[in-house]
């Protein structure tokens, strides 16, 4: 799988990730949320990301990493309107995860003013690594180039696939310009683009680029925006992770493959 580099170059890491929400929890509840990391690192994914948002997910991860902490690039989040709260927030992650955090992001951009100092000052002590901050809402993108642009995070993290392509507006320029890294949620629109899979025929042009599942070339479609660093592909069943892992490989595609992949998405 490719390295890319996040937060102007100081963290390298796959192009895929693993995402937990809802789905870690979903493997706990089958005994298997162990298994699920365990195989996530050996298909050479190597960064998790999770939050306060999402249940139980952020102690389930730190009790999977016993003993492998090391092996993994943890994105965290605080999540919470109060700053008070949000200094618990992140004390309980870094506790967790080993006395640090790598990339702790500010969810939904809730009471960032706020959040933002705490931050930047455990930055400073090395129990965080680097700053970012999400929006899974177009409508919060003019406060989330705001925030970009004051130089004082190092990461966004977006919506990003054929049916939501918002981002190539402004963030995603914005963010090649500033230099920060992006990490892309919602490869396959929540489950939306899976719903209708293409046939075997359909798929056959992008077989060349290693893509064997419609899941691939929608994981590779946005990863071949070369200006997105990491693609969050959540799901709660080991045995997929291989097929995911595949797709954070070149060759990618050219604009041709992924106006292709846009017509058998049904998008306009």
């Amino acid at each position: 799988m490719e390295n890319r580099s996040l937060g102007r170059g100081r963290v390298s890491v796959p192009a895929v990730g693993l995402g937990t929400w809802r789905r870690l929890e979903a493997a706990a509840a089958a005994g298997r949320h162990r298994e699920l990391i365990d195989t996530a690192i050996a298909a050479g994914i190597r960064l998790v990301d999770t939050s306060p948002m999402y249940g139980a997910a952020e102690r389930l991860l730190a009790d999977a990493l016993d003993g492998k902490r090391d092996q993994v690039v943890v994105a965290d989040k605080v999540w919470t309107a109060s700053p008070e709260e949000g200094v618990v927030q992140l004390a309980r992650a870094v506790n967790w995860y080993g006395g640090r955090v790598d990339l702790m992001q500010i969810h939904n951009l809730v009471a960032w003013p706020a959040h933002l100092p705490m931050l930047e000052a455990a930055r400073a002590q090395g129990r965080v690594g680097l700053i970012g901050a999400t929006h899974y809402s177009s409508a919060a993108f003019p406060e989330l180039v705001d925030l970009m642009a004051t130089g004082r995070i190092d990461t966004v993290q977006v919506p990003y696939n054929p049916l939501q392509r918002e981002v190539e507006r402004t963030i995603l320029p914005l963010a090649e310009e500033l230099g920060l890294g992006v990490l892309l949620m919602r490869p396959l629109g929540e489950g939306r683009l899976v719903r209708r899979q293409p046939s075997p025929a359909e798929l056959a042009p992008l077989h060349a680029f290693g893509v064997t599942t419609w899941v691939q070339a929608l994981i590779k479609w946005g990863l071949s925006d070369l200006r997105v660093h990491v693609s969050l592909a959540a799901t709660a069943h080991p045995d997929r992770l291989l097929e995911n892992a595949a797709a954070g490989s070149p060759p990618w595609f050219g604009p041709e493959e992924r106006a292709y992949v846009l017509r058998l998405a049904g998008a306009h």
